[in-house]
Order: C-alpha cells, then sequence, then structure tokens
C-alpha cells in the first residue's frame, strides 16, 4: 500500500504536471471506485481545473477550481500513471482516466481504493479523523516525545495507527523500528524519553529520504520517471527476509504481529 513517501512523491509529480490545465475528458470504467453516479462526476469535472494538490497521511486531495475537491485513498495496490500525447496507456486495467489536454492521468487498482467528489467542509471532516502529520514543521521533538508519552502499546502497532500519526504503513514502520534500533513489539509506555529523541529522529531521517528516493513502489509515474521506486534497493529490513543485517550481519527475520508482517533484526533492535 503506498504510504507518506510514494503519496508525497506523487503529490510533487501531479503539482509540476496537471495544475491549471482544463479537465477534457473523464472515463469512469469501475463506478465503485467514485461516490456519485458517473454522468454526474464526469459533468463535474469536464472544464474544472485542478489548482493545487495536497497529501494528508496516505491521501492526496485535488482541490478543484469551483472549491470542490477529489479525495483520493490508493489503498492496497493502487497506483497512478500519466501520459502524454501518443504514449502507450498502461497494460492494466484502469478504473478511472481523467484528460487534462494532451496529459491522460490514469488510477489504477482502485479495487479497495477510491477516488471521491466531495465538498471543502466534508474533506475536512474526512481528514481530521486523521492523526498530525510527522513531517509537518509544527511536529517537534518535544511535541512528538508529549504525544508519545501519552501512549501505550507495541511500536509498530502504534506508527501504523493512522488515527495516532498520519502516513506511516508496513514498510516505513518496520525501516523507522530498524533505523532507530528498537524491537516492533517494544511497548511505547517502557521507552524513556531518550530513546523516543532517537525515534523522532529517525522517523524524520526515514520519510524524508524515502521521499526524495521515490518511495518503494515500482511502478513509475511516467514513461521517462526515472526516480518512483528507487528507495526500495535501499530498504533495510522490510520485504528483506533471511538476508544479512547491513550492520551486524544476522539474518533478518520475519514474524506476525497483531495481524500485521513485521520485518526485524533480532540482534539489533531490543525491546528496551
Amino acid at each position: 500500500m503506498p504510504e507518506l513517501p510514494e503519496m508525497e512523491n506523487y503529490r510533487r509529480m501531479l503539482s509540476a504536471s496537471i495544475l491549471n490545465r482544463p479537465i477534457s475528458k473523464v472515463i469512469v470504467n469501475r463506478e465503485k471506485s467514485i461516490n456519485v453516479p458517473s454522468a454526474e462526476f464526469v459533468s463535474n469535472l469536464i472544464g474544472s481545473k485542478v489548482i493545487f494538490v495536497e497529501r494528508r497521511g496516505k491521501h492526496l486531495i485535488f482541490h478543484l477550481n469551483d472549491g470542490r475537491r477529489l479525495l483520493l485513498h490508493l489503498m492496497l495496490g493502487g497506483l497512478l500513471y500519466m501520459t502524454r500525447g501518443s504514449e502507450e496507456r498502461p497494460s492494466r486495467s484502469t478504473q478511472i482516466e481523467i484528460e487534462f489536454g494532451d496529459k491522460v492521468l490514469y488510477f489504477i487498482g482502485l479495487r479497495l481504493g477510491y477516488l471521491h467528489m466531495i465538498s471543502a467542509k466534508e474533506a475536512e471532516e474526512v481528514l481530521s479523523q486523521l492523526g498530525p502529520e510527522l513531517l509537518d514543521r509544527r511536529m517537534t521533538k518535544e511535541r512528538f516525545v508529549s504525544l508519545m508519552m501519552k501512549r501505550r502499546g507495541a511500536l509498530k502497532s502504534l506508527l501504523v495507527n493512522q488515527h495516532a500519526f498520519a502516513g506511516i504503513g508496513n514498510c516505513y514502520a518496520d525501516e523507522i523500528a530498524f533505523d532507530a534500533k528498537i524491537h516492533p513489539a517494544a511497548k511505547i509506555q517502557n521507552m524513556n524519553e531518550e530513546t523516543l529523541e532517537q525515534l523522532f529522529e529517525s522517523i524524520q531521517k526515514v520519510l524524508r529520504e524515502a521521499t526524495d528516493g521515490g518511495g518503494y513502489i515500482e511502478m513509475p509515474f511516467t514513461e521517462d520517471d526515472h526516480l518512483t521506486g528507487q528507495y526500495n534497493e535501499q530498504c533495510k529490513v522490510y520485504d528483506r527476509e533471511g538476508e544479512p543485517c547491513v550492520r551486524c550481519g544476522t539474518e533478518i527475520v520475519k514474524v506476525e504481529q497483531t495481524g500485521r508482517k513485521v520485518f526485524y533484526c533480532p540482534t539489533c533492535q531490543h525491546e528496551q
């Protein structure tokens, strides 16, 4: 599932590609991926412009020039792809296609995900359920430590809890725990201030490096996109079961924790 770095990577590329370009055509191949009848969805978008693309957690919010919003959540398996001119369309089936003149934005894999047309107020209500952004300039080390000291439970379970903090999923929760040298099952309530400060530094480091590195999604955003997915090769533990730890050489293990797969180094990462 795309996480904060992948969605921020998409946001940056979309912001450089589609802003203020009139929507010239819309195709809905799967009505369950939207929240209004197809005819209404299409007619309301034709002629509109996206004036701003915002990211909130794992969501993208397309701000339209009439004040409405398109709220996107890719969920598991969702991807975006854009072509220009005579470039070939993606080989995979698409659920929604939006044309911005000679550019076509394809929404792929929206079997669980969605693209909803809603008002600004409705978008605010949906997104208000999310926890704070970890890369927001207002998220200082002091604020993070204060928030964590009010929490209980296993580290990974908290990091992927979107009501606690927005944007982190399975991959980056494991990468952050590894960077901080903390076991994913370590209890938050047993961590001292120094450990929490180190955790904050690891969160900032991993999320920023992953974002600038294009995230871990393998499919490029455009035909000439050579950034998207490059961070996959930099992952230290996620999906690396049986490989040697880059710090100590111990084999990375995979276990299950509250129904989620967890990758970690049993030597480098401690439960405090």
